[in-house]
């Protein structure tokens, strides 16, 4: 069976080589003779595989040697918690801003640890805009401030990086990390779930700022310290080693095709295409402001919703699939993350130009 186009917002995706290389590395890596798999996470093999992964995303990233790069479990949802633990430093407050249902998640966490200053919110436009900077309303002595960089469920993303001075920017990057490049020395922690852009469910990337580790007030569980998995180079316990070595691969294949600069330029011609078409008709509607629109993930509804089963069924027979949007916006929802060709977003314009013909 030929394969699908995948528009799934996560576990997305993959590179198809990647996936090729993987299968011819499956059961012998590199004269092993074993699966990558069946290593020890403490073994030269696969210490030689993180260590490489590391050194790529550093290079791909630019990632100064003033940071430190982890490899952790738990997703986004477990760093919700794991940030204000590390980061408060016995501070009282840290500041948010509120775009969409993945900063909300957040907020919730860090309500549990210490006072959240909304500093911004989508909330009175329905999450369809990221706020300005000049209408954010900082705390002065804030431990941090967060936000989220792209919100897969409604669509929007900040085309620019905030300014907070002294006080640490702390951005979740779970869906487009690797997407553009960004200037990691701006931020005192970035952190992304791997299964949007870098490899499989179970994988948490964390770069963070040295002067944050083992600062902690009080003292966290061993776990949910920074400094322990610091000082243990991401081996304090088994970590995810498969999808290690899948997010190494995908390093891998981002440099063999130009790395992040070369990525974001094919990530805005297939956005571009899919949003200038929309443009163009009444018969789909995107709702976020246009400099707000996310590159990534890119929602959209039929003029007559009663039509969303038939256009999906319909995409479903033409080899694309995961288009249906989240059951809290309902829709459709197209996410082209780097591994999505130009091919994809292009079977699925000509497909909405013909269903519009059909059912407009």
């Amino acid at each position: 069976m030929a394969r699908v186009f995948n528009f799934s917002a996560g576990p997305a995706a993959l590179p198809e080589e990647v996936l090729k290389q993987a299968a011819d590395e499956m059961l012998d890596w590199h004269g092993s003779g074993s699966s990558v798999m069946e290593m020890s996470h403490r073994g030269k093999e696969f210490m030689g595989i993180a260590a490489q992964a590391e050194a790529d995303l550093r290079e791909l990233m630019g990632i100064p040697a003033s940071y430190k790069v982890l490899f952790l479990q738990g997703g986004a949802s477990l760093q919700f918690e794991m940030i204000p633990i590390n980061l408060l430093r016995g501070k009282p407050v840290a500041d948010y801003v509120h775009t969409g249902e993945w900063a909300k998640k957040a907020i919730k966490a860090a309500k549990t640890f210490c006072n959240v200053n909304v500093a911004a919110s989508a909330e009175d436009k329905g999450y369809t805009y990221a706020p300005v900077q000049a209408d954010w309303k900082l705390t002065k002595d804030a431990a941090y401030v967060h936000y989220t960089a792209n919100e897969t469920i409604g669509g929007i993303e900040f085309h620019w990086t905030p300014e907070t001075g002294d006080v640490p920017l702390v951005c979740d990057m779970s869906s487009n990390i690797l997407s553009r490049p960004v200037d990691v020395s701006k931020f005192g922690l970035i952190y992304a779930g791997a299964q949007k852009n870098i490899g499989p469910a179970g994988l948490t990337i964390v770069i963070v700022r040295d002067d944050l580790v083992g600062k902690a007030v009080p003292t966290p569980p061993a776990m949910l310290d920074y400094k322990t998995h610091v000082d243990a180079e991401s081996m304090y316990n088994t970590p995810p080693t498969y999808a290690i070595y899948i997010a190494g691969l995908v390093f891998q294949w981002l440099k063999r095709n130009g790395g992040v600069a070369a990525i974001e330029q094919r990530n805005i011609e297939k956005a571009n295409l899919l949003y200038d078409y929309l443009d163009t008709t009444d018969f789909y509607r995107n709702p976020v402001h246009r400099e707000d629109r996310s590159r990534m993930n890119v929602p959209f509804t039929l003029k007559d919703a009663a039509l969303d089963e038939e256009f999906l069924k319909g995409a479903k027979e033409r080899g694309m699939v995961q288009l249906k949007g989240h059951r809290s916006v309902g829709g459709m929802r197209a996410s082209i993350y780097n591994a999505m060709p130009l091919a994809g977003v292009q079977a699925l314009v000509a497909y909405m130009k013909e269903f519009a013909a059909q059912k407009g």
